[in-house]
């Protein structure tokens, strides 16, 4: 086995990099003083101190590379949860992470810390202030999240304290900020085509957005304080802003900000929530002839139509977490990072 190197080298690796909380996450890294490696399926940007790997997430010999000298590694490699592609989840959350365990024996690393997903225990109902006591969806509400509890599942078994190899993993919760590929744009996408009108339910279900900047300080903080005696071993943490907030409130906040109209007329939820699912069936029984794709999911009406917020408390007890940024200074941060959606722009 390769030899090991003390986490107070501060070297580590970020699976995943390149992507939106990747690089923010290499940037706080490289802020605090870390040589860090970073392995993704493409490079995005340059940064001193910062060495790239391109590869697969499935290559172990390249993996191996990347991780020479590693103490700490950041798994954040994920295809985005709107995608529809089975086989790339299975192949990055569940084979990938499996051979990124397998990199980490072999390469003497000592830290592994995952970026799981708040959406492991949510089934489409209700969650209310909810610890990560509360037991995985039996139902998921998509194949991602079903991928994402075998992921994480996988990460938290493979704590070993007797082989020195220590996991933890961390559940954020609507992750936005600048930058951000999918939150923003997708939202000033559907205004602009007119379909930002209607609130599905009485508009008053409370949501957890996270700024991606807490989100990172949750991962730094998690790999910081993981040591063999600490009771972050094979355990998993909710982080988040602590703000909940009610889903359409956000949403309106964002598109004002843009310069675009909220939403004011209100539909039943059931309603809205059975029409979804009547298209779904529909899709999927038309699919041996025709391919089509709802972008009207009974996931995303139960996202955008239920109570979602989740507990910090285990977070800010057993590793000091507190927000760094608060709601509302999240929010004109991030309006004010995508002056190119703005209206008329």
């Amino acid at each position: 086995m390769a030899t090991r190197i003390r986490p107070s080298n501060k070297r580590c690796a970020v699976i995943g990099g390149s992507g939106f909380l990747g690089r923010h996450l290499v940037e706080r890294l490289v802020d605090r003083g870390y040589a860090v490696a970073v392995f993704d399926i493409r490079q995005s940007y340059e940064l001193p101190g910062v060495t790239f790997y391109q590869g697969d997430l499935c290559d172990k010999h390249a993996l191996l590379v990347a991780l020479k000298d590693v103490s700490i590694v950041f798994h954040c490699a994920s295809p985005a949860p709107a995608s529809d592609d089975r086989a790339l989840f299975q192949r990055v959350n569940i084979d990938g992470t499996r051979t990124v365990i397998q990199a980490c024996h072999e390469a003497g690393v000592q830290k592994l810390v995952l970026t799981s997903s708040a959406s492991v225990v949510f089934e489409g109902t209700d969650i209310k202030n909810a610890k990560e006591d509360l037991p995985y969806a039996k139902r998921p509400i998509d194949y991602y999240t079903e991928t994402k509890i075998q992921q994480e599942k996988m990460v938290l078994e493979a704590c070993s304290k007797e082989n020195d190899f220590l996991t933890v993993a961390i559940r954020p919760h609507g992750i936005f900020g600048p930058r951000d590929p999918q939150l923003v744009p997708i939202l000033v996408d559907a205004a602009r085509r007119g379909k930002m009108k209607f609130i599905i339910g009485d508009g008053c279900n409370l949501v957890d957005f996270t700024y991606v900047e807490n989100v990172v300080h949750g991962h730094i903080l998690a790999a910081e304080r993981l040591k063999t005696d600490s009771p972050l071993c094979a355990q998993a943490y909710h982080i988040t802003n602590d703000e909940p907030v009610r889903f359409w409130d956000f949403m309106s906040q964002i598109l004002v900000g843009l310069g675009y109209s909220a939403p004011r007329y209100h539909l039943p939820y059931m309603l809205v929530y059975g029409i979804a699912l009547l298209l779904w069936l529909m899709a999927f029984i038309m699919r041996p002839l025709v391919q089509i794709k709802p972008t009207f999911t009974p996931m995303r009406v139960a996202l955008a139509g239920t109570h979602h917020y989740y507990s910090c408390a285990r977070a800010k007890q057993d590793m000091g977490y507190q927000p760094v940024v608060p709601l509302k200074e999240a929010i004109a941060r991030t309006v004010e990072s995508y002056p190119h959606l703005r209206k008329g722009a």
